[in-house]
């Protein structure tokens, strides 16, 4: 399956990304077209899951857990380093199907698909890592003369529902991660990228994975809805926005959840920051993806006294930005996923300027390529500023007060990450306190991920933490075991009396 989806991305043809269940790629369902938003024309095409398939899939997956849990963790961890190496060895194919369904530029896309790799490594290391521990209940005296131990079991079945901004990846990691604690996993592919998580799904399959360890299913909200509410489903690993997040956890019930949602990301550069590289670094991660991900650079505030070095800076910076062919390897910015959002960036930054702020880039759109938006001193109550744009724009703005500025930050509904540039170690560790996100980056952006270091927010930005090493907690069950009356401790409550 794998070459059949990557030879029809090579030639440019339409690729059929079929479902995965039981064993099978398979799907009656109707068939749903991707718009390749830069092409504008038909790029892939899957099958949306009828209610039999999803019935199917999820009784399926209750049947296989007990199989995917006697699997050793040395085995699991031998395939995914496999996936690992496969991966790198399809880099540009994979990455010229990620830039066809999504417009994301094909330099990004060849990141993208190099992070999958280290995240399956990653996921491997942390397989054979899963452990236990004896516990000291000898410390106590209602546990002395006994014995427990505790040794982190498989959820059982596990529901991936993955993102389109960055399908591959984030697909690496919650699929690499139950599958390294041992579970059986549903994936629900967004309708955006159904190739892309096909050919991760089908690459996995190549490197031995299991086909009971997965099923993946195409759709919209319906499908993921029907998943959420199955019973078998025993913890679900969400990523999108919040709204959908609520809507998530609703259906989801009483199951284990794992929610990474949105953000509009604050970046602060102080006074004594270099404002030249400072403006280097927020113009790139302001625009890769076209913005498109929840830390992007959405929020700069600057300190007056550099206020207009930065912009000076950034402006120049964004001016340099290549926009066009997300296949041409010069293209820095390509489209967004679709018109929709790309009209999202044109309005808010029209209304923006109504609101007194001055637009000095961008603010218009090629069909769905935004054009790089710079939004200077909005007010604090505009959309941009107040809202996820999750697309082409940023919004500089001026402070004058440490304190002030980080009350400006929290005042958001979300809370993911922040950037900081300060030598000032009192204001990073000020800020490490005070500011409510789940993390905070010093001398960069926000936009900047280590992929096996924990990641995830506060607030309307969800919880739980996306690494491989923090996934599979959330993947797991700690079980006790308890040895009444046999201690590997000392059982006597009484020093010996001497023999006179």
């Amino acid at each position: 399956m794998l070459q059949d989806l990557l030879k029809a991305a090579d030639q440019s043809a339409v690729v059929e990304a079929l479902p995965y269940i039981a064993g099978r790629w398979r799907g009656d369902g109707p068939p749903t077209e991707r718009t390749g938003p830069y092409l504008r024309r038909t790029v892939s095409r899957a099958p949306a899951a009828t209610r039999r398939e999803i019935d199917t899939a999820v009784e399926q997956a209750g049947g296989y857990a007990r199989q995917m849990a006697g699997l050793a963790p040395a085995a699991r961890a031998d395939i995914l380093e496999t996936a690992s190496r496969d991966t790198l060895a399809h880099r540009d194919r994979l990455a010229r199907l990620l830039a066809l369904e999504l417009g994301k530029p094909v330099k990004d896309s060849r990141t993208e698909i190099d992070r999958v790799a280290s995240t399956f490594a990653v996921c491997a290391a942390e397989a054979r890592g899963i452990d236990g521990e004896t516990l000291p209940v000898a410390g106590w005296n209602t546990g002395i003369g006994n014995t427990a131990f505790t040794y982190r079991a498989p959820a059982g079945v596990a529901l991936a529902i993955t993102p389109f901004n960055a399908p591959a990846n984030l697909l690496a990691h919650k699929l690499g991660a139950s599958f390294a604690a041992g579970n059986t996993t549903l994936v629900k592919a967004p309708p955006q990228a159904p190739a892309t998580s096909a050919a991760v799904v089908a690459l996995l399959l190549d490197s031995g994975m299991p086909h009971q360890a997965v099923q993946l299913l195409h759709g919209g909200g319906d499908v993921g809805a029907a998943l959420c509410a199955a019973d078998p489903v025993s913890v679900i690993s969400f990523t999108g926005s919040a709204d959908t997040g609520t809507a998530v956890a609703r259906a989801a019930g009483r199951k284990r959840l794992a929610l990474e949602l949105g953000g509009n990301a604050a970046t602060i550069v102080c006074e004594d920051a270099d404002a030249a590289a400072a403006a280097l670094i927020c113009a790139r991660t302001g625009y890769s993806n076209s913005g498109q991900s929840c830390i992007s650079v959405q929020r700069v505030y600057v300190h007056r006294s550099r206020y207009a070095d930065f912009l000076d800076a950034f402006t120049a910076a964004v001016d340099a930005l290549v926009v066009g062919d997300p296949l041409d390897d010069g293209t820095d910015v390509g489209s967004m996923v679709d018109e929709n959002a790309a009209e999202r960036v044109v309005t808010w930054s029209s209304e923006a300027r109504q609101l007194g702020a001055s637009v000095i880039r961008g603010g218009t759109r090629d069909g769905a390529t935004a054009a790089p938006t710079i939004v200077a001193d909005p007010p604090p109550h505009a959309s941009v500023v107040v809202h996820e744009v999750f697309g082409a724009l940023v919004a500089v703005i001026p402070f004058d007060d440490f304190d002030g500025v980080l009350e400006q930050c929290n005042a958001s509904r979300y809370g993911l990450q922040a950037g900081l540039f300060t030598h000032d170690i009192t204001r990073v560790l000020t800020a490490w306190r005070r500011l409510e996100v789940g993390g905070l980056i010093v001398n960069g952006s926000s936009n900047f991920r280590l992929d096996h270091v924990p990641f995830g927010g506060v607030k309307d930005s969800g919880f739980g933490r996306e690494a491989p090493r923090w996934l599979i907690e959330d993947y797991t069950v700690v079980k006790t075991l308890v040895l009444r009356g046999l201690s590997v401790w000392g059982d006597s409550r009484e020093l010996p009396k001497e023999i006179p």
